[in-house]
């Protein structure tokens, strides 16, 4: 399955993305509007969803959160020409995984899309670091770090996100017994032995920087 769900109401950019994104392979279903895009998301199952903020009937923002409430975790990209931090900090508490702003080139958001849906196919290489996804081991500089699990899976999502933000609520579903408490103590510890900046985003969550 390559299959996507485009929700744009502008009719010359849907069409454009559609024809570049079939020449990669990729399956398009577009709609217009939240209502329409919500029913597709219920009644069919995609990779991924790219999602216009300022749509008719339902906006980008408020059908994700409706998703993510339901327990839809399909990586989701937001576009928008919005770039205030209100908007961008909304997109990402209602469950976004990564935002590009209009204009953008296609090629980018192709980049992108595969960066979302092709993690866990093969080794991730981030900086000295080098996630192998199969067997759930992470190297640095070539060595195999010994973390527990809550923190690989902690830092799996920081890098995998990078350079947005994981929220909070995200990185509680790795933790046993999830409080802000024991988020920044896994945080600590992993800023510690790895000697990483991870920055606390306000009202969000944390991000590797």
């Amino acid at each position: 399955m390559n299959s996507i769900l485009l929700l744009e109401d502008d009719p010359l950019l849907a069409k454009t993305l559609i024809r570049y994104l079939e020449l990669h392979k990729y399956n398009i279903d577009w709609v217009k509007n939240g209502e329409e895009a919500l029913d597709y998301c219920y009644k069919n199952s995609y990779i991924i969803y790219l999602f216009d903020i300022n749509v008719p009937c339902l906006n980008g923002i408020d059908l994700l959160d409706s998703l993510r409430e339901y327990g839809d975790k399909t990586p989701t990209i937001l576009i928008s020409a919005l770039i205030d931090i209100e908007s961008i900090t909304k997109g990402f508490i209602a469950g976004a995984d990564d935002y590009i702003k209009k204009p953008f080139d296609p090629e980018e958001l192709v980049v992108r899309i595969k960066a979302k849906t092709e993690f866990g196919q093969r080794n991730l290489i981030f900086r000295e670091f080098e996630i192998d996804i199969l067997n759930n081991n992470i190297l640095l500089n070539n060595i195999e770090l010994d973390l527990g699990i809550v923190q690989k899976r902690i830092l799996i999502s920081l890098i995998k996100n990078y350079p947005n933000p994981v929220t909070k609520d995200n990185l509680f579903d790795f933790l046993e017994k999830p409080s802000d408490l024991a988020l920044r103590v896994n945080i600590s510890k992993l800023k510690r032995k790895l000697r990483i900046d991870i920055k606390n985003v306000r009202g969000i969550g944390y991000k590797i920087i």
